[in-house]
């Protein structure tokens, strides 16, 4: 395991070429493969925000962006395994240790309640079906979000071994295919009281839904990020057949890819900036932050889009690495943690005006 954040950052970036080599696998047998999930996994990018974690949210947004750069599918499920293993801190020392003991410890899930929790003696016993569940073919353990039959709490976490439940074969989509984001299943299964844990519960220092969202900013401002190389090394090799002039000749493609790289850098100092203010912040600094990352998701689909666009012909191709940039950027404008909702909650909070604020 990296031993320090440039440790981490310096052996994600080793693997980046390996990650990138094998995109195209990745997208065809629509999973990770299990060698660049075992190196991940040693570096401790599953791990990033557990208890003990070598992750501060700047790192992290770093390690996305760089991973997403890589190969967008890698970067989103390893994105995902980062932000789920904030759940640990919820979790008694016992537990985490006992779960961080297996190297190839890997977390993912689904927060949205889908599921329901029925108390019994020791714990509950859960069923539900969870869909978008991104890396849950290479977890060890899964979350799913539960209403509870009864109790002090509406809704509770539940945290279950991987092995203890069905994963349904549904992931049969336009972009992010790698990421295997298939639905998981738990039918009757026992968890532990100890294995359960509320999102309403305080924590200390990043407010937690914005921690579990500030990736959904970052692997985008990656993939954009390796569009625009690979539309910059096109345009360069790209020739008109008439004039013999090069793609990068022409005064739109000049303007495009100058665009598309102020939208991408913009927006990643942006996400870089608030993901280092202090905490605690109040309402109006997660506004901001959430406004941040939202920011980061559209400017990195519309600096694909305008390189896209100037490609041509070209862009069509499965074999364009621009086609799969395109179709995996646009997969995640759909997350819901960047939805109209919310951006429609953060102007609430920009103009004063009184708005739930639980999903901020």
């Amino acid at each position: 395991m990296a031993n320090t954040v440039d440790d981490l950052l310096h052996g994600v970036q080793r693997l980046g070429e390996r990650i990138r080599d094998r995109a195209a696998e990745t997208e065809a047998v629509r999973r990770v493969p299990p060698e660049i999930v075992d190196e991940l996994a040693a570096l401790g990018v599953f791990r990033m925000l557990a208890p003990g974690g070598r992750a501060d949210p700047v790192t992290f947004v770093r390690v996305c962006e760089e991973l997403g750069y890589a190969d967008g599918s890698t970067g989103w499920v390893a994105m995902i395994a980062g932000a789920t293993s904030v759940a640990l801190r919820y979790l008694t020392p016992q537990v985490v240790a006992a779960m961080l003991a297996d190297p190839r410890f890997c977390i993912a899930g689904v927060a949205a309640p889908f599921g329901l929790a029925t108390p019994v003696d020791g714990g509950y016993r859960v069923r539900g079906r969870w869909p978008f569940a991104s890396g849950c073919e290479h977890a060890t353990w899964l979350v799913g979000g539960c209403r509870v039959a009864e109790g002090p709490h509406a809704v509770l976490m539940m945290i279950m071994p991987a092995g203890t439940m069905t994963i349904h074969d549904t992931w049969d989509v336009a972009g992010l295919r790698g990421t295997g984001s298939h639905d998981i299943e738990a039918a009757d299964l026992f968890v532990p009281q100890e294995h359960s844990f509320s999102l309403a519960d305080p924590r200390d220092g990043f407010p937690v839904f914005a921690q579990l969202a500030v990736g959904i900013g970052a692997v985008p401002l990656g993939i954009a990020r390796a569009a625009i190389g690979e539309f910059t090394a096109l345009a360069r090799a790209k020739h008109d057949p008439m004039t013999g002039r090069s793609l990068a000749g022409k005064g739109w493609a000049r303007a495009a890819v100058a665009e598309a790289e102020a939208l991408r850098a913009s927006a990643l100092a942006y996400l870089l900036a608030e993901a280092a203010a202090p905490d605690p912040r109040g309402v109006d600094g997660v506004a901001r932050l959430r406004l941040a990352i939202a920011t980061a998701n559209r400017n990195a689909a519309r600096a694909v889009d305008l390189v896209y666009d100037a490609a041509g012909g070209t862009s069509l191709y499965a074999s364009s690495p621009l086609q799969r940039h395109f179709r995996d950027v646009h997969a995640a404008t759909q997350h819901a943690m960047i939805g109209p909702d919310v951006r429609e909650t953060i102007g609430a909070v920009l103009l004063g005006e009184d708005v739930n604020t639980t999903r901020l």
